[in-house]
């Protein structure tokens, strides 16, 4: 909310009025901490505004990131908050480079404003407490008025264009039964209740579904669906599209969470520990892939190796190169995933996968680039 409150005041007001209230605001408190020099407080607004703008041009970078590339980090036991430092957020940042450049630049152009104020301030004590009766009362009225007047015309405008954004982005909100959906951000640090503290033990890899329910919104997806896979079995889920096959899948690794019934993990609840312990244990395969885009074949498989098995470079790299030579894949090691062919990149998503040596792998659509 204070994000919101300070993005919206400082990207409402023009430059030069946030310049001007600052300057003549804060005008005794300037002269006591940088002298009689106005440029100290015509910098700090310069900064608070371009801090509003920049915060923006960040939210809309990690918001353009595909939605598979945090799930994608979730299956491979990373935390939420590894997920967005090491994949969602630099992909975000080199996507909004040049629009960060070009405020750069705005904003060394704006200074100017800065550099022309100040002299006014020298001849007219614009800045400083003294002659100004203005300054000297604290009367700032017409700034102030001048700054609301600005801001009625730009907050609702921001508010509309965000909404706008947010139904585009999510689509119509159906109301009636609720989703059972929920952010693994808050999962993460609390499970459900009951949630395990100890690591998981593994034990095998038998799954037995019991009687679960997942909709979105008012669509029932699942309806009682009951289920049990030995260890060592293969088992494949046929059906038509839209018939909630993918959606099982992210049940069994809680990417969504089911409305009722259970999923037992070699005779335990899966709901009895957190999600990132259950993700190490169970692996899973997009359909898309998922890769991230940024990184080569061999990064794509060590980042989880380091960063959630704790392998050092060196034993990571060895593993991935391992999984790579197993699906043809060794001399490719340094191709990022669009200069790889669709069956290529679902080969480095199956290495990956494999790399973490789950007790259970989930496949969606396995095989639907790879050849005969």
């Amino acid at each position: 909310l204070l994000a919101r409150v300070y993005t919206d005041i400082f990207r409402g007001l023009p430059a030069i009025v946030t310049i001007l209230i600052i300057g003549q605001g804060f005008a005794r408190l300037g002269r006591d901490l940088f002298g009689p020099s106005p440029y100290p407080l015509g910098i700090l607004a310069l900064s608070l505004i371009a801090g509003a703008y920049i915060g923006e041009i960040f939210r809309a970078g990690i918001q353009s990131v595909e939605r598979g590339q945090i799930d994608a980090t979730r299956t491979l036991g990373m935390t939420y908050g590894q997920g967005m430092r090491l994949v969602v957020i630099p992909q975000g940042i080199r996507r909004v480079l040049p629009a960060l450049v070009n405020q750069f630049i705005g904003n060394v152009k704006d200074s100017s404003l800065v550099y022309f104020l100040g002299l006014l301030a020298s001849e007219r004590e614009l800045f400083r407490v003294g002659q100004d009766q203005a300054v000297l009362t604290g009367n700032l009225s017409p700034l102030l008025l001048a700054g609301v007047f600005y801001l009625v015309i730009t907050v609702p405008l921001t508010h509309l264009v965000n909404y706008i954004d947010a139904r585009m982005r999510v689509g119509k909100r159906i109301s009636g039964v609720q989703s059972g959906l929920k952010e693994v951000a808050e999962l993460a640090d609390v499970g459900l209740p009951g949630a395990a503290k100890a690591p998981a033990r593994f034990k095998g890899g038998s799954i037995e579904v019991k009687k679960i329910d997942m909709a979105y919104g008012a669509i029932q997806v699942l309806h009682d669906v009951s289920l049990k896979v030995e260890p060592g079995t293969v088992t494949c889920l046929i059906g038509p599209s839209g018939s909630g096959k993918s959606t099982l899948l992210r049940c069994l690794n809680r990417l969504v969470e089911c409305r009722a019934g259970d999923i037992l993990l070699d005779g335990e609840s899966i709901y009895s520990q957190t999600p990132d312990q259950l993700r190490r244990r169970v692996g899973m395969v997009f359909q898309q892939f998922n890769l991230f885009p940024d990184r080569s074949a061999l990064a794509n498989i060590t980042l989880a190796l380091r960063k959630v098995k704790g392998m050092s470079r060196e034993e990571a790299e060895r593993a991935a190169l391992a999984r790579l030579h197993e699906v043809g894949l060794l001399e490719r090691k340094d191709h990022r995933p669009a200069n790889l062919s669709g069956g290529q990149q679902q080969r480095v998503a199956i290495a990956r996968a494999l790399a973490l040596e789950p007790e259970i792998m989930l496949f969606d659509e396995v095989t639907s680039a790879l050849d005969p």
